[in-house]
């Protein structure tokens, strides 16, 4: 099984210390801030950037590792990567920059990978002909040449305008279903992220804080740290004042409200702690024919915002207990024209307890 996993530490000039794997047809992406040492990690799988510690291991043959001096050259770990600006040779054409990535003892057919990047009759094009999408196909291409180990994508979508980059990304699913190899997505669009990768892994200031798959990273967060890079919206402080292990629940007492959750293990009773909720588990109490659920967890407010995007709508609600806090729901636009939403209306909502997630209490995380 081709494997790659990457253990990496750094102190001297750009700070590592990180540790994740990724299995063969899975595609792990690295999210994180500018400057969080995303493409110095790709760097160092290339073999482009040796750090003072660590190892990596694909496909069972030691890349690096410290411990024992073994750094293998960047051309023989068979690594396929794509550049954000491509870097595509402007002097030759399409063909013979996919040639270029070949090796002899690769049978891969140019013909075969042009074919697969939608890009027959292109062969004898010069890349300044090409649109963008057209480019981020050849460049694709040219890293499927080598019949890599392990394909390395760094902000691969970045140079494209919306359209394109919807298409490509379906593109890139379709392709990924066929390629039995690791792939690492160096992205900062946290939706791209979720569209396409199996496993998601979160760094900052070089560190890898949480690894998972998308939606446990979104939703059930290990920091506030971690949720505020991810932009979860609704994340709080407050306070656990009762447990229950009977009924597996506790209470928490946020802005003058006490509200139930699920049990969580590592909270004790008076601990200060973050909680978040995601904005799509918060409930709207309809006017008429209310259900069972306005009992769950009720809070009220008026609405200072409503933004539609895509269909959905993100309707922010200033808390009525307590006016700096901001509170958001997603409703899907058919719901909010329904219910007759506007802004300075004063609605209310439930916060459902199985989507309540706890976490270690963190300074200046409240929203």
């Amino acid at each position: 099984m081709n494997k790659l996993s990457v253990q990496l530490k750094n102190k001297k000039g750009i700070p590592l210390d990180l540790n994740f794997a990724c299995e063969a047809g899975q595609v792990l992406a690295l999210v994180g801030p500018s400057g969080s040492g995303k493409t110095t990690v790709l760097r160092c799988i290339a073999g482009l950037f040796e750090t003072d510690e660590g190892q990596i291991n694909c496909d069972g043959q030691q890349w690096f590792e410290s411990k024992k001096n073994i750094f293998i050259p960047t051309q023989q770990r068979h690594v396929g990567m794509v550049f954000q600006n491509y870097a595509l040779f402007p002097h030759l054409t399409v063909k013979q920059n996919i040639e270029l990535g070949m090796e002899k003892q690769f049978s891969s057919s140019t013909q075969e990978l042009l074919s697969s990047m939608n890009l027959d009759g292109f062969e004898n094009r010069m890349p300044a002909t090409l649109s963008g999408g057209q480019q981020q196909r050849v460049a694709l291409a040219r890293a499927l040449a080598r019949q890599p180990k392990v394909l390395l994508l760094d902000e691969p979508f970045s140079a494209v305008d919306q359209v394109t980059k919807r298409k490509l990304r379906l593109e890139l699913l379709k392709l990924i279903r066929k390629l039995n190899i690791p792939i690492i997505l160096v992205t900062h669009d946290l939706d791209e992220a979720a569209m396409l990768a199996n496993k998601i892994c979160v760094l900052h200031n070089g560190t890898s804080l949480q690894t998972g798959s998308p939606i446990e990273v979104m939703r059930k967060p290990i920091s506030a740290t971690v949720a505020r890079l991810m932009d979860v919206r609704n994340l709080f402080e407050g306070r656990l004042i009762a447990q229950n292990l009977k009924s597996k629940s506790v209470i928490i007492s946020w802005a003058g409200i006490e509200f139930e959750a699920s049990y969580q293990t590592g909270f004790s009773v008076d601990q200060k702690l973050n909680w978040s909720i995601p904005a799509d588990k918060v409930l709207l109490h309809r006017r008429r024919n209310p259900s069972k659920g306005v009992r769950e967890n009720p809070v009220s407010g008026i609405i200072t915002e409503l933004v539609t995007v895509g269909g959905v709508t993100n309707v922010i609600i200033e808390l009525a207990n307590d006016s700096k806090i901001k509170l958001h729901m997603d409703l899907p636009s058919h719901v909010l024209e329904r219910n007759h939403l506007q802004v300075d209306e004063n609605i209310s909502m439930s916060l459902l307890k199985d989507a309540i997630h706890l976490m270690p209490h963190s300074h200046s995380s409240s929203r």
